[in-house]
């Protein structure tokens, strides 16, 4: 198999840095974490993988988290942003974590609705032109069925499909939690702490 070498290594430094009161950074309010670079590279990054989403969606049917690259792309482009500026001569506010949160989840709401709100699916099937394509013998093809593209109805249609979770989040947590359906239970105690069993 081989010959081990074991040698006898020490370690120079602390594995666990104390901190100090100066490193730490406080977290700044909402008002600072929506800025205008985040909301103008959120833009972008959501259309883009608004883009790589319906192309997905079109070809494989199926598309990947792709959260991380959200994370990352977002990362990369206001830092890159920030020093720029600040090569140039501006005053730059520092990226903070909270701005890169904001991005990413703006993102990732961006594509998950392009591919959630049927756009690359069931959205393109119901007009009255791929009724006909089909034909109107065809076993069924209904012109029940038949729901024409209108900006009216498909904007309160995106409302509900992006707030459905949000909607149905409350009484399914009082339904599966509070009445142990759940296969571990958690109590909140009144001093806010909790019990899991």
């Amino acid at each position: 198999m081989g010959t081990e070498n074991r040698t006898n290594l020490e370690i120079a430094e602390p594995l666990l840095v104390e901190s100090d009161d100066n490193n730490i950074r406080e977290i700044p309010p909402w008002k600072d974490q929506i800025t205008i670079r985040g909301l103008l590279v959120s833009a972008l990054l959501g259309t883009l993988f608004c883009v790589i989403t319906h192309k997905l969606n079109l070809t494989v049917g199926i598309i990947p988290s792709l959260n991380v690259a959200a994370g990352l792309l977002g990362f990369f482009f206001v830092k890159s942003w920030t020093s720029f500026c600040s090569k140039l001569g501006f005053e730059v506010t520092p990226f903070t974590r909270q701005e890169n949160t904001v991005i990413q989840t703006c993102v990732v709401a961006c594509y998950g609705l392009a591919f959630s709100g049927g756009f690359g699916s069931y959205m393109i099937a119901m007009d009255e032109k791929t009724y006909k394509l089909i034909g109107t013998d065809y076993p069924g093809n209904r012109i029940e069925d038949v729901k024409n593209p209108a900006l009216g109805w498909m904007i309160g249609f995106m409302f509900v499909v992006s707030f459905l979770g949000l909607f149905s989040l409350v009484p399914l947590r009082k339904v599966c939690i509070y009445l142990n359906v759940c296969s571990m239970s958690i109590f909140i105690l009144k001093d806010k702490s909790y019990v899991v069993y």
